[in-house]
C-alpha cells in the first residue's frame, strides 16, 4: 500500500499560519503576531493533533521548522509534551532545503534536488508521513499537488498580515473535503481536505 502525505497547519479564519507558536518561530516580514494560537488551548483539538502524532511513522519538514524542531524536542522527551518528543525523536525526519541544514538530530536526512520524485519515494518507504508547519515548504505541496490529507485547524483570530496557506497568485486547484467539520469549545474548527483532479470551475448561480 501506497503511504500518504499529511500536511498540518494551524491557521486564522484569514489564512495566515505564519508562528502560530510563538513570536521567534517565523519573524520574516515584520511578522508582529507570534504565538497567535497560545489563548486557544483546546483539549478536544489537542486530541486530535495527538492522534496524527501517534500515527506518523516519519516527519518531512521545511528548513526553518527541522532548525526549531531539532533545538527543542531533543530536550523535552520527558514531561507533559514527552510522548511528542519521543515520538519526533524515534521516526526518520526528511529536511527540505536548498542550503546545507546541520543534520544532528538523530534520524535526520536531507532531501535531493528532485523534489517530486523525492516524495513520491517516500510513499514507498512509509505509511503516514507529515508535513507539520513549515508553510514555504507546504506551500510547494500544495502547489505541485504532492498531498493527500490537508489538515486545517482555523483559529476564530483575523490578523490581516503573514504568511497564508494560499498566498495570493497560488495556482487555482480544486480539494475535496475528506470528512465533516469538527470544532472545539473555544471555536477551533478541524477542516480536513484531500486533492481533487479537474480545472476550477466557474459559472453563475442558477435561478
Amino acid at each position: 500500500m501506497t503511504g500518504r502525505i499529511y500536511i498540518d497547519l494551524f491557521t486564522t479564519l484569514d489564512g495566515v499560519a505564519q508562528a502560530p507558536g510563538g513570536p521567534e518561530e517565523d519573524p520574516s516580514g515584520g511578522f508582529p503576531f507570534g504565538g497567535w494560537q497560545a489563548p486557544f488551548p483546546d483539549e478536544q483539538i489537542g486530541a486530535a493533533i495527538w492522534q496524527g502524532i501517534e500515527e506518523l511513522d516519519a516527519l518531512l519538514l521545511g528548513r526553518r521548522t527541522y532548525d526549531i524542531f531539532a533545538g527543542y524536542w531533543p530536550n523535552h522527551t520527558d514531561g507533559p509534551d514527552g510522548g511528542i518528543g519521543r515520538k519526533f525523536d524515534e521516526v526518520p525526519k526528511y529536511v527540505a532545503s536548498r542550503g546545507t541544514p546541520s543534520l544532528d538530530w538523530a534520524g535526520s536526512s536531507q532531501l535531493g534536488t528532485d523534489l517530486a520524485a523525492e516524495v513520491r519515494a517516500l510513499r514507498d518507504r512509509h505509511d503516514s508521513i507529515h508535513v507539520i508547519g513549515s508553510i514555504d515548504f507546504a506551500q510547494t505541496l500544495l502547489r505541485e499537488q504532492l498531498f493527500d490529507v490537508l489538515t486545517l485547524w482555523v483559529y476564530p483570530v483575523v490578523l490581516g498580515q503573514g504568511k497564508k496557506v494560499f498566498p495570493d497568485g497560488a495556482a487555482p486547484a480544486n480539494v475535496t473535503l475528506l470528512e465533516p467539520a469538527s470544532s472545539g469549545p473555544l471555536g477551533v474548527v478541524q477542516l480536513r481536505y484531500g486533492p481533487a483532479a479537474g480545472p476550477v470551475q466557474t459559472g453563475t448561480m442558477g435561478s
